[in-house]
């Protein structure tokens, strides 16, 4: 069986800065919540929401404040410790978003499928090289009938170790993993989208299937 690869962020040595930084804003009572007020407008009231790369807990945690479903999935063990010490009423799973499906789910619990999947963090740009469209695919897998996406990331690379990820790559792996770019922005206030800019959000459905005949 071939090894599976290290994803971007397990390959960068500054990692555990990232649950220390968001702690602290989080203490100082800084304003961490855009993503998940943008993902609970999306999402039907009491929606079962997946929080895909959770990291620290804190978009999936702010969800279910919101009344929301949540279970967080994220790889890191540490981060997940984190999570589990400062948001224990969240359920959160350690696996990879590349390996990730009903199965896995439904052995930990936390069966599909989701009204709403969150993928924000810059996620996208620190998975395993040329994982992209696997990731989607096994996301769009999971979604509900009527269940969107919520996707951000910088497109220029913002961590250290992760890739740039153009707009126009981006939509041509979504397109590859059946999904369909419903709307696009610069922020999670919903700013204008760039196509060059250095940020890009975006809400995708999964593509009709197509009728029999």
């Amino acid at each position: 069986m071939a090894e599976t690869p290290l994803t971007r962020w397990e390959t960068s040595e500054r990692r555990s800065g990232y649950g220390l930084r968001f702690a602290a804003l989080r203490e100082a009572g800084e304003d961490i919540d855009g993503e998940a007020r943008l993902a609970d407008v999306l999402a039907p009231r009491n929606a079962r929401i997946l929080d895909a790369g959770s990291g620290m807990g804190r978009v999936g945690d702010a969800l279910r404040l919101r009344g929301h479903r949540v279970v967080g999935v994220d790889l890191d063990a540490d981060l997940l410790h984190q999570s589990r010490r400062t948001y224990p009423e969240l359920p959160v799973i350690q696996g990879r978003l590349d390996l990730l499906d009903a199965a896995l789910l439904s052995a930990a619990g936390e069966p599909g499928p989701f009204d709403l999947i969150v993928c924000v963090g810059n996620v996208m740009i620190l998975l395993a090289p040329d994982t992209e469209r696997r990731v989607l695919t096994n996301l769009a897998a999971l979604l509900a009938d009527e269940g969107r996406l919520l996707i951000g990331f910088h497109t220029q690379a913002g961590p250290v170790s992760s890739r740039a990820y153009s707009p126009t790559e981006f939509a041509a792996d979504a397109a590859a993993a059946g999904l369909r770019i419903e709307a696009q922005f610069a922020t999670y206030d919903l700013h204008a989208f760039d196509p060059d800019g250095e940020y890009a959000v975006s809400v995708l459905r999964r593509e009709p299937a197509l009728p029999p005949g």
